[in-house]
């Protein structure tokens, strides 16, 4: 039996079996094949219920973001969406800051030491608080630097940004994670994001200003970190028991402070094309952009998915034998790159008419952007699996590497090109370089080199089974 599924040693076996045969129960309703892959495998089932309860969330947030980003993007228009999603985007820039890289580093901590998971959690909790506040304040100096005059930028930029603070609490979200267990997210984040919908949705009916919505997204976020720390609660769990360490801090950080680094390249060549845009030609031109990007990354979800649900596995298929542990990556890279496919190809032909359909005509020259955008997602969705190897085998020094040289390749053609082309030019720009950064680049280092091999191999034939 899989260790990262004893969560608590004190348990008894009779309860922990009785708990096991009730979350496999759903098995029996299955279509046979997939009940004959699954029967007999408790730790394969646990993935696939994770993995279930995970796409679950994704769905609801998918459906209820987009009808309500639709209707948003309908109210305000493409000047004040652009000014909402240039707010949003410069913002998310100092993410990375407020993340301080530990998502990863936590999960794997706690599953290879669950004993020492109360450290563990409180040191992460002060380390992301503090980070939250730095990130606040750098987002404020941006802002500052780049649109003094404008008030309205600040305001919108100003409360979105007090969000990092709540952020601190995700950190409940990573132990939940490392126990494979998403439904007490799902169902915590949930009930947030679908409460900050129907208030977006009576703000809409009743004529709100825009930064009222920038509100709504503080409060969503900070609801969510309520929700947390309920359903933590609930299991039985104390946050007075969390306990911060000076010594476990500096040695979370000395692992994460590359992912940092990582983290901000990565922010910024997926977030930089629409501050750049905002700066060099005008809101206006950010907002028929933003759909575009709205549409491409209705299916991202889908590779973070698939990553949290088997990234337990990776790491502890590195402690048993090189052979497995490829071999699993490799279906990882497979099933990922499905998953890009399964998105990508239909929205490619029918891009134009889901632009008019769903945005309206005022938002028309996002289709042939989108139809472009699309194929991003691939090269995200292999960053995001390739992640894996890399945070398995302590390689996030080079992984910082690799990103930051798509980021920097990112910067300089949408430096050339939004000038020429507007929009269109950030699309080439972003598609050129999210490839470069996530495959393009193992052919640049030895040691990534079968990483790209494997890559490629995903990307010309994906077997999963």
């Amino acid at each position: 039996m899989s260790r990262i599924l004893v969560v608590r040693p004190q348990r008894s076996l009779l309860s922990w079996v009785v708990k096991m045969k009730m979350n496999q129960a759903w098995v029996r309703f299955l279509p046979r094949p997939f009940r004959v892959q699954l029967e007999g495998r408790a730790y394969l089932q646990n993935v696939v219920a994770n993995t279930g309860w995970q796409f679950a969330d994704n769905l609801v947030r998918l459906g209820g973001g987009l009808v309500v980003g639709v209707w948003l993007a309908r109210y305000l228009g493409p000047e004040q969406f652009g000014l909402l999603s240039y707010a949003l985007a410069l913002v998310a820039l100092f993410s990375a800051v407020a993340a301080l890289g530990l998502d990863d580093i936590v999960v794997r901590n706690m599953v290879r030491d669950p004993v020492c998971r109360e450290e563990t959690l409180g040191t992460a909790f002060y380390l992301k608080l503090l980070g939250g506040l730095l990130a606040f304040l750098g987002a404020m100096a941006a802002i500052f630097l780049l649109r003094p005059q404008d008030s309205l930028s600040l305001w919108l930029v100003g409360i979105i940004a007090a969000g990092f603070i709540f952020q601190s609490f995700n950190v409940i979200e990573f132990w939940f994670n490392s126990q494979v267990q998403a439904r007490y997210v799902v169902i915590a984040r949930d009930g947030a994001f679908l409460l900050s919908c129907g208030i977006k949705i009576g703000l809409i009916l009743t004529g709100a200003p825009l930064v009222a919505f920038a509100w709504v997204a503080l409060v969503e976020i900070a609801m969510g970190a309520m929700g947390l720390v309920i359903v933590y609660r609930r299991k039985g769990n104390r946050l007075k028991a969390w306990r911060g360490r000076i010594d476990r801090a500096r040695e979370m950080l000395r692992d994460s402070w590359p992912l940092i680094l990582s983290n901000i390249a990565t922010v910024v060549y997926l977030r930089i094309d629409q501050i750049m845009l905002g700066q060099m030609v005008g809101s206006h031109e950010v907002g028929v952009y933003s759909v575009a990007v709205r549409l491409a990354e209705v299916g991202i979800f889908i590779p973070g998915v698939i990553y949290w649900s088997v990234f337990p596995a990776i790491v502890e298929a590195k402690a048993v034998n090189e052979e497995l542990f490829y071999e699993r990556l490799q279906k990882l890279y497979n099933l990922i790159v499905l998953a890009a496919y399964a998105v990508a190809v239909p929205v490619t032909f029918l891009s134009d008419w889901l632009v008019g359909v769903i945005f309206g005509e005022v938002y028309a020259r996002a289709g042939l952007m989108l139809a472009l955008l699309i194929w991003a997602n691939l090269f995200t969705s292999l960053e995001i699996a390739r992640s894996s190897f890399l945070t398995s085998m302590n390689w996030t020094r080079l992984h910082f590497v690799t990103l930051i040289l798509g980021g920097v390749l990112n910067i300089g053609l949408n430096y050339l090109l939004i000038p020429l082309y507007g929009g269109m030019g950030a699309v080439v720009a972003t598609l050129i370089s999210y490839w470069f950064a996530a495959h393009g680049t193992c052919f640049l280092f030895k040691p990534l080199f079968r990483t790209g091999l494997m890559l490629t191999r995903a990307m010309l034939y994906p077997k999963v089974w």
